[in-house]
């Protein structure tokens, strides 16, 4: 048996700006009961699985590169951590019901093991939940809990294809609260063709009154290949304005922001540090995880990779003892640091000088000049108005 190993890379990888590397998992589950219009991830209906892969393949094969994963990992780094922080995307998690995500968490137990006060999150769909799934996810050992809101108007969700009804994602935020989670997090799409403002006030007085600790809100990008940029083409929808989108950015920034949920990174406001994504924070640092499951990626100490993205060849892989490797890249040391910049802008926390040459330094004074940045005890954060132009900060700084 021959296993698929990672590369080494020559450099090694730098200390990441907090002085820490968090170790992280990331499971992805490829199933779906539908496609909605605007998803281009990696996900699957059974229709278009057929007979070549079940949720059952998926776990025996996901089970199998957590084990593999362990000497990798330990291997690369002397040791394998216990996770941190554990999350399972998708797709749809919730599909697999409590007893079934009971299971992935276990396969995590069972190879990485947990930290005592390790965060483990799961997505949902609202439709998939009940009261009784979060009870018995919140038995097994998770902790936080993302449910797919998208929007409180039942136009804007026909034209994303959500099947969910308007109300749904607000009760489900109850029932996970009531079954004892502290971290909920519902997530917005705005900008989305036939949004009005008072379609977005809607989503945003359902989310405040759901009480939830935690908001992600992200624009509407339309992605190539999808059933959504067909009916753009088509001149069915109009395309997102961009003006539009940054109305609508300031809109949510504004009402979560007098609600007491702060921007902790661009797209995301939480009421307090508790409450803020410890698993996105370890990407947004540069830290260290590992990705499992069909299309899933991770990164160890300056090596990225990606697993072959069908369930069927993911699974065979496995049972022939490789790892699911596609493809890998080594990033260099100069890739490492626009990636460290790239991350970091994103964050309240900012910019850190120690992170910046003198040159980077000098071109986000000039920044800091336009409006975009506002200098800080430590560095550099984006200003209100740069939060808009967050990319194009990040190209100014480096040059």
């Amino acid at each position: 048996m021959v296993v698929v190993r990672l590369p080494v890379p020559d450099e090694p990888a730098p200390s990441t700006p907090s002085g820490t590397a968090p170790f992280g998992v990331y499971i992805h589950v490829p199933f779906c009961a539908t496609r909605c219009g605007y998803c281009d991830f990696n996900t699957y209906t059974a229709g278009e699985l057929g007979s070549s892969a079940s949720p059952e393949s998926w776990m025996a094969a996901m089970r199998s590169e957590l084990q593999l994963a362990v000497d990798e990992v330990a291997g690369r780094l002397g040791e394998a951590p216990a996770a941190d922080t554990v999350f399972i995307g998708g797709g749809t998690p919730s599909l697999l019901g409590a007893t079934g995500l009971t299971e992935v968490l276990d396969a995590v137990r069972e190879s990485f093991g947990l930290r005592p006060d390790a965060e483990v999150t799961t997505e949902a769909n609202p439709e998939s939940t009940s009261a009784a799934f979060f009870d018995g996810i919140r038995a097994a050992g998770y902790t936080r809990v993302s449910l797919g809101m998208q929007s409180a108007a039942e136009h804007v969700l026909k034209i994303l294809d959500r099947t969910h009804t308007p109300g749904r994602a607000a009760a489900a935020a109850a029932e996970a609260k009531a079954a004892g989670f502290e971290h909920v997090n519902l997530d917005l799409i705005y900008g989305t063709p036939g949004e009005r403002l008072e379609d977005l006030d809607r989503s945003l007085d359902a989310v405040l009154a759901a009480g939830v600790d935690h908001v992600s809100a992200y624009s509407l990008i339309v992605e190539d290949g999808t059933a959504l940029a067909r009916r753009v083409r088509r001149g069915e929808l109009p395309a997102p304005d961009d003006d539009v989108l940054a109305d609508r950015y300031a809109r949510v920034d504004k009402v979560l922001e007098t609600a007491g949920l702060h921007w902790y990174e661009v797209s995301n406001w939480a009421t307090d540090a508790d409450a803020e994504c410890r698993h996105n924070l370890g990407y947004w640092a540069g830290g260290n995880w590992w990705g499992a499951g069909p299309g899933a990626h991770g990164h160890l100490d300056g090596v990225r990779w990606w697993n072959v993205k069908h369930p069927a060849r993911y699974a065979q892989t496995l049972a022939q003892g490789d790892l699911p490797i596609a493809g890998h890249e080594v990033l260099t040391a100069s890739e490492r640091h626009i990636e460290a910049v790239m991350l970091a802008a994103r964050l309240r926390s900012g910019l850190p000088v120690d992170l910046l040459d003198s040159d980077e330094l000098d071109r986000a004074e000039q920044v800091v000049a336009s409006g975009l940045l506002v200098r800080t005890d430590d560095g550099f954060t984006l200003t209100d108005r740069g939060r808009y132009l967050a990319d194009g900060v990040v190209r100014d700084v480096l040059g």
